[in-house]
């Protein structure tokens, strides 16, 4: 599996990065804690029951539009229950769960999004821990210490560039290559991509991670908001060489005959993404199926989007 064998150190340093929330204070139980946490021989049939039960689902995402429609399709044909999907940047997901919380409202059920802002949730303390039988699958590296959120896939961070726009002498080998004057106006990042940032500075070093990244702006980077956005602008052109686009996405365009390759430059940066149970789902019956949903079946079928799958 690509990367399996650089992702022990990737996590380790974003790890690093960003720090795991404080555990949580325990007093009796809640509906949605007796069910999250459940281990009995049938638990399988009492989430079943209850999310038949329940009949819909309420998810907010990040998950881009074609792979989540891909994942919903196949949940909802086995479990009979009604995904009511709410899309958005992981950005606009946390200021809205937050907002939410604070206010009192009901409905939101499940989570599933970028590391970081799962992290921050979990300091808000709005995320319920689960059991579940496929936490024993996924990378022990990308697991938090309070396992409030699991991850689902591997966001890892590459850099893409348009066939027609680089010579295949130009592809950098490091990313020192890249301060040469020949990439000057011709490379573009997202714009909130500092755990990319962070995780660079710190394998050079502080003063040297700094001292690059100061030399790297001088090369008047196109700053763009959206990995998916910056995918499709290395697909058109407009941007020849992104330093920062998630693998799976340019991979599709590439499967799909964009003039496009990418590249892993050392060191490999990777986001998690995971899943986490709101803890006070809704419909927390169907809130576990699909947190079980993510990180068991729809694990090989992120494999078949070209997405990094967490149990690899």
């Amino acid at each position: 599996m690509l990367f399996a064998r650089t992702t022990a150190a990737a996590f380790a340093l974003w790890a690093l990065t960003f720090a795991a929330a404080s555990a949580h204070g325990q007093t009796s139980p809640s509906p949605v804690q007796t069910i999250a946490s459940y281990q009995g021989s049938d638990r399988a049939q009492r989430l079943a029951k209850g999310a038949g039960q329940e009949a819909v689902v309420n998810l907010y995402t990040s998950m881009n539009a074609e792979d989540l429609k891909k994942l919903v399709t196949v949940f909802e044909a086995k479990y009979g229950v009604k995904v009511n999907a709410w899309r958005a940047s992981s950005e606009k997901l946390l200021q809205r769960i937050i907002a939410e919380h604070n206010a009192g409202r009901k409905g939101l059920d499940v989570i599933e999004t970028n590391g970081p802002e799962l992290e921050s949730l979990a300091r808000e303390k709005v995320l319920q821990k689960v059991f579940t039988p496929h936490r024993k699958d996924l990378i022990a590296e990308a697991v938090p210490a309070h396992e409030l959120y699991l991850p689902t896939r591997l966001n890892v961070f590459v850099q893409a560039y348009n066939k027609n726009k680089v010579k295949p002498e130009e592809v950098p080998k490091s990313y020192q290559d890249l301060l040469h004057p020949r990439w000057k106006g011709r490379m573009g990042i997202e714009v909130e991509d500092a755990d990319w940032m962070a995780g660079l500075i710190k394998t050079m070093g502080k003063s040297a991670g700094i001292d690059y990244f100061k030399r790297l702006a001088a090369q008047d980077l196109s700053k763009r908001k959206g990995h998916a956005l910056l995918s499709q602008l290395v697909v058109s052109g407009e941007v020849p060489f992104a330093l920062t686009v998630y693998n799976y996405k340019i991979e599709q365009f590439k499967q799909a005959g964009a003039p496009v390759d990418w590249l892993p430059l050392s060191p490999a940066i990777v986001r998690p993404n995971g899943v986490a149970l709101y803890k006070n789902a809704a419909h927390p019956h169907a809130a576990m199926l699909l947190v079980d949903f993510f990180l068991g079946e729809a694990q090989p079928l992120l494999a078949e989007l070209s997405h990094v799958p967490a149990n690899i």
